[in-house]
């Protein structure tokens, strides 16, 4: 048995970026739950000139994308829960709530990882780093009740030397180089922080697959050019800290239920 994996995100398109190769990876096991919640379907997202969506239609594109990049990756989630909780505006919200909605889905499904965003943000995105914060406070308020599951608490994150090397790239490709300090750019973290790493090239073709239907976003995703194959060396493993429980002995996890 493998057990239930649960992926709180802000926004459809930070679920094919962080976690969709451990989806993929487990897709054909019995014994794997998938449970994807999303705070926003993402409606005050850029609208670039040539894509033919208005401010009104834009949340609805995006949760078909959303479901086209679950078909592509080859396992939709079991179940997909939309809180329809205002885009962009996450930070603004009283947290109780935010925490009582993505706690009342969490105590439904009891499973066994919960993986979301850190304190970063992966990108600085208020939206992510409040997602993020609300996931930790449902996931620690039922733990401590001692519901079954709960086991790990996972925030993905991008190492400093990976960063460092997708910087490298841009430069060489005459593409402008990340500013980490900036709102909405990419940042990486220290490597000796990272307590998870999922080697996902077997599935990376099916990881591009989803990340490529999320079209009305592609050139927010890639950055300008929108040049969606540089975001395979990023994508083609997934990195975790490990916020709960204390990083157990026995050096990295490699597969969000190794040793769980």
């Amino acid at each position: 048995m493998t057990g239930t994996f649960a992926v709180v995100v802000a926004h459809p398109d930070d679920d094919a970026l962080t976690w969709a190769g451990t989806v993929a990876k487990h897709a054909q096991e019995d014994g794997f739950r998938f449970v994807l919640v999303q705070a926003t379907d993402g409606e005050a997202g850029h609208i670039r000139d040539d894509f033919p969506a208005t401010r009104e239609t834009l949340g609805g594109i995006r949760r078909g994308e959303c479901a086209a990049a679950w078909h592509a990756v080859g396992r939709p989630p079991d179940r997909l829960e939309w809180l329809g909780l205002p885009d962009g505006r996450l930070a603004e919200m009283p947290r109780i709530e935010l925490v009582e909605r993505i706690a009342a889905v969490l105590a439904a499904e009891a499973p066994d990882v919960v993986a979301t965003f850190g304190p970063d943000g992966v990108t600085g995105h208020p939206d992510h780093i409040a997602v993020g914060a609300a996931a930790d406070a449902a996931f620690t308020r039922l733990r401590a009740d001692g519901r079954p599951g709960f086991r790990r608490l996972l925030h993905h994150v991008l190492p400093q030397t990976e960063f460092d090397h997708w910087q490298q790239r841009r430069r060489a490709q005459d593409l402008p180089p990340f500013d980490p300090t900036s709102l909405y750019h990419w940042r990486g973290v220290p490597d000796d922080q990272i307590g998870l790493t999922v080697d996902c090239r077997a599935v990376l073709d099916r990881v591009m697959a989803g990340i490529q239907e999320h079209r009305s976003q592609l050139h927010v995703l890639a950055g300008p050019p929108a040049d969606v194959a540089q975001l395979g060396p990023i994508v083609s493993h997934e990195w975790a800290t490990v916020a709960w429980p204390p990083q157990p002995p026995g050096g990295m996890l490699q597969d969000v239920f190794d040793r769980c």
